[in-house]
């Protein structure tokens, strides 16, 4: 086990949502793979999931009841083609049937089956969820509560920082460079004249990675996103949900190629179209990577494009330092605040994927770690107190355009630290405790509830 990986920053896996839709089908699976581990999957005749709070309240929108069947039939969210998804959810809820991996066919009603209790919220985060399995004496087999802590995480019947909580005592650190917070983190890259890419190679390859996997890692990340925004840039239309958003990014890409060269903004307008397309993709149920959510999936492919198209003497080694840290400063804000928009509205999306992105691209243009540092300060503190409110509970609308101003924020960020001498008076640790205050003073209306902001100003038909 590696209770300090960063690499678990990013996940591939199906879209709407990080939180309501990869997390729940991870959970589900979990729950028939424990079934199969105590010998009970033969005796299940009926299983229910119910979904509280957040989870309830934009399940439908965000996809929850298709990820807890999608999980519920064993499919593999990092590999399963979303097509083939698609035809399993539907097969399941016009048959009524649900075929457990290596088990039984079950009689699964949708409406009987897979609750929504959108008046109930679970003690311990504000995304719960609970399946029961029964005999067919009524008798309950197995029951577990499960909770979406935000990326696609998940921890079972404990406390909400479950996911994240000191694990010393059961695990020594076997990092050489230890850290639990930004200012730690400068203390190791000063005092061993390093950046952040080079202590997380380190210190991954002290957990037991070989440094050739941790390369191939951020190389299977980057393909994934770069494969998800090409796509992106292909597809026009409407998304699903109802309220009829249209795909923009291949007509602004369209446009963008025939502009004249001299628009020297014309760059910004780029980063744009890569978010709004992986973004786009997301909303329709495709396959993304969680950047560190799926919410705000786009900021950091948006970025890696950027460094790629648009800065030609960084090469594919800096793209993969740039993923390296922006991973460890994710991982900052996963430890000592929350990447759940159900718990810090969408600054902990948003923002903290802008704040990734601006350390990992400050590092790259040939920052200091104290600048990298700086440059995830900044992008945070623009994105404090940012509201969750998507309009009929769908990832789109704010969502989609706000990973494009989130990569745009990223990049000056980025320009204004390297431009600093790294005296900043304000740390990136003291932005991410403001971060985590601000998160719990909100208002539950504007935390991925869709009963606050635009989500109840904005009428759909």
């Amino acid at each position: 086990m590696q209770p300090y990986s960063v690499m678990d920053l990013f996940k591939v896996g199906l879209g709407p949502s990080s939180s309501h839709t990869l997390g729940p089908m991870r959970a589900a699976e979990r729950f028939v793979q424990h079934l199969r581990d105590q010998a009970q999957l033969d005796h299940v005749v009926q299983i229910r999931a119910d979904l509280y709070g957040s989870l309830a309240l934009t399940g439908i929108g965000h996809g929850t009841d298709k990820a807890v069947v999608l999980g519920l039939c064993g499919l593999d969210a990092a590999t399963v083609d979303p097509q083939e998804a698609d035809h399993t959810f539907l097969k399941v809820k016009t048959d009524q049937l649900l075929p457990l991996p290596e088990g039984p066919v079950l009689r699964f009603s949708m409406g009987e089956c897979v609750r929504f209790f959108t008046d109930i919220f679970l003690p311990e985060h504000p995304n719960g969820m609970r399946f029961t399995a029964e005999d067919k004496y009524g008798i309950v087999l197995l029951s577990e509560t499960w909770y979406s802590v935000g990326g696609g995480a998940i921890a079972n019947e404990l406390a909400k920082n479950s996911a994240q909580r000191d694990l010393l005592a059961e695990f020594p650190d076997q990092r050489p460079y230890p850290f639990f917070n930004a200012t730690e983190l400068l203390h190791q890259a000063e005092s061993h004249g390093l950046s952040i890419a080079d202590i997380t190679l380190a210190n991954e390859v002290g957990l037991g990675t070989p440094a050739d996997s941790v390369w191939a890692w951020a190389d299977h990340i980057n393909e994934a996103m770069v494969a998800c925004m090409n796509r992106g840039m292909d597809l026009e239309g409407p998304l699903p949900g109802g309220i009829q958003v249209q795909r923009r990014a291949a007509r602004m890409a369209r446009s963008l190629r025939l502009q004249s060269l001299e628009d020297q903004l014309g760059v910004i307008d780029w980063v744009s179209v890569y978010a709004l397309a992986v973004n786009e993709e997301n909303a329709a149920g495709g396959r993304v990577v969680t950047a560190p959510t799926n919410g705000s999936a786009g900021v950091i492919p948006a970025v890696l494009a950027y460094i790629h198209h648009h800065l030609p003497k960084l090469d594919a080694d800096d793209e993969r330092r740039f993923l390296m840290t922006a991973a460890t400063i994710g991982w900052l804000y996963k430890r000592n605040a929350s990447i759940s928009a159900a718990e810090m509205g969408c600054q902990g999306e948003i923002g903290v994927a802008s704040s990734m992105a601006a350390a990992g691209l400050a590092e790259v243009m040939g920052g200091s770690a104290a600048q990298a540092e700086h440059a995830a300060e900044i992008a945070m503190e623009h994105h404090l107190g940012m509201t969750c409110d998507p309009i009929g509970g769908l990832v789109q609308v704010p969502c989609i355009e706000r990973n494009a101003f989130g990569a745009v924020k990223a990049i000056q960020a980025a320009r204004i630290a390297l431009r600093e001498p790294g005296d900043h008076c304000v740390s990136l640790d003291e932005v991410i405790e403001t971060m985590r205050q601000t998160g719990e003073d909100m208002a539950s209306k504007y935390k991925e509830t869709a009963q606050g902001g635009l989500a109840v100003n904005v009428v759909v038909c």
